[in-house]
């Protein structure tokens, strides 16, 4: 081989070398989400995004290329997963001024929650509802490159029926508005299933009951009926896509438990009867338990009406209630936010009032880790730091299992094998 020949393949063999270099992470100490026990000094091998292998008490020996991020004082979590958020949405700005928002103008607020996101910590979101299919948008952009975020999971627009929690109510009947989910009747939401899986969506929700922040709706009434829920889960589980339900009241939640769907969001006016369906189906509750200190604190001068205060009033209190009887009777529990009713960024403060209210801080980090893995059906990949897992991880001061707020001060966040903190 002649001397250019040779130097051409040295360069191209130490372009590939720098392409695939490892990376190795150390710390003080890994939080094991599947069993409990914290580990000392742990060294993680990462190729190309995936952890390789896991030693302890170890130095890595570096190649060329090769990087070594160490964290002598933090503890390792796997990257944490909230599983009901909506991007779009600003807490701030009053729901009439929303109404003025174009799909644009909402994918840029989502681009940039999402990266906010992220960097507190949340490797992985389920985004269950935004207008005009912008949070696939994000999530194709983060996907490609183009923007920072978190791995999503994106519904499209949540379906509802006429007049109901997932319509829009606050507009003169002359404008004769109906919101792009609302879909009357199990065939026609049968073809709203179909329209959301068109344009992207990789998850599917819909509204069983009424709701907290929306107009003229009860928050227990039952909504949708036992054929529509049957027909929309049926279509979307035909589909090879998971199915999430709005429910806060009794029979909305016992319907939807029925119809087969993957998660219940909110689950305020549980019974015996739900958890024991609930169990049964091996449904997963997501129970927004923080967010109601925010509404009641800064609800008014963000511009929240009269009758969403007095709504989440009415519900908070009992939602916590069955939240702690889930819990106990063993109910399967991930980890949800509703983050927008609050800032974004804020999803960890939640932690802490799932212990308050009855799991222990493992419980609640299995919830938004292991668990929120198993219901998006990624337990073989995302949800722990585990050979040929995902190298979603995140840092933090201290022992989360003694301090489980520790959890909103994240130091160290890293997606895919790369640094974003």
């Amino acid at each position: 081989m002649n001397k250019k020949l040779l130097a051409l393949s040295i360069g191209l063999f130490s372009l590939a070398t720098n392409v695939h270099a490892t990376t190795y992470l150390s710390a003080k100490a890994m939080l094991d989400v599947a069993t409990g026990k914290l580990k000392s000094q742990p060294l993680i091998t990462i190729n190309d995004g995936v952890i390789t292998n896991i030693d302890y008490k170890k130095s890595p020996t570096l190649a060329k290329g090769d990087e070594h991020i160490e964290l002598p004082e933090l503890t390792l979590l796997p990257g944490l997963m909230d599983m009901h958020v909506h991007l779009t949405s600003d807490p701030t700005v009053p729901r009439s001024e929303r109404i003025g928002q174009s799909v644009p103008r909402q994918a840029i607020k989502a681009a940039y929650f999402a990266e906010k996101t992220l960097k507190a910590g949340f490797t992985t979101l389920r985004n269950v509802g935004a207008g005009g299919y912008s949070v696939i948008a994000v999530r194709d952009g983060i996907n490609a490159g183009d923007i920072t975020g978190p791995r999503i999971w994106a519904a499209g627009p949540s379906l509802g029926v006429t007049g109901g929690h997932c319509d829009n109510n606050r507009l003169p009947p002359e404008m004769k508005y109906t919101a792009e989910g609302v879909a009357d009747g199990p065939w026609a939401a049968r073809a709203k299933v179909r329209e959301n899986i068109k344009y992207g969506a990789n998850v599917i929700k819909f509204c069983a009951t009424g709701g907290v922040f929306s107009k003229g709706t009860k928050v227990g009434i039952q909504q949708y009926s036992q054929d529509e829920m049957n027909a929309i889960v049926d279509e979307a589980h035909m589909r090879g896509v998971t199915v999430a339900a709005h429910a806060h009241g009794t029979s909305g939640i016992k319907a939807a438990i029925v119809a087969g769907v993957d998660s219940v969001e909110h689950v305020s006016y549980v019974d015996d009867e739900a958890i024991k369906l609930a169990k049964k189906h091996g449904t997963w509750f997501s129970m927004d338990i923080y967010n109601t200190e925010y509404t009641l604190t800064y609800g008014e001068q963000n511009g929240v009406a009269e009758e969403n205060l007095a709504k989440e009033r009415l519900v908070s209190k009992r939602q916590r209630d069955s939240f702690s009887r889930a819990v106990k009777a063993g109910v399967n529990m991930v980890f949800g936010t509703d983050a927008a009713i609050y800032p974004h960024g804020d999803n960890a403060k939640q932690f802490s009032r799932m212990v308050e209210f009855g799991m222990t801080p493992l419980q609640a980090i299995q919830s938004a880790t292991i668990n929120s893995a198993k219901l998006l059906k990624q337990d073989s990949n995302l949800g722990q730091i585990k050979a040929g897992f995902a190298a979603d991880i995140i840092a933090i001061k201290g022992n989360p299992l003694e301090n489980i707020s520790q959890l909103e001060q994240v130091e160290f966040v890293m997606k895919a094998g790369k640094t974003y903190k």
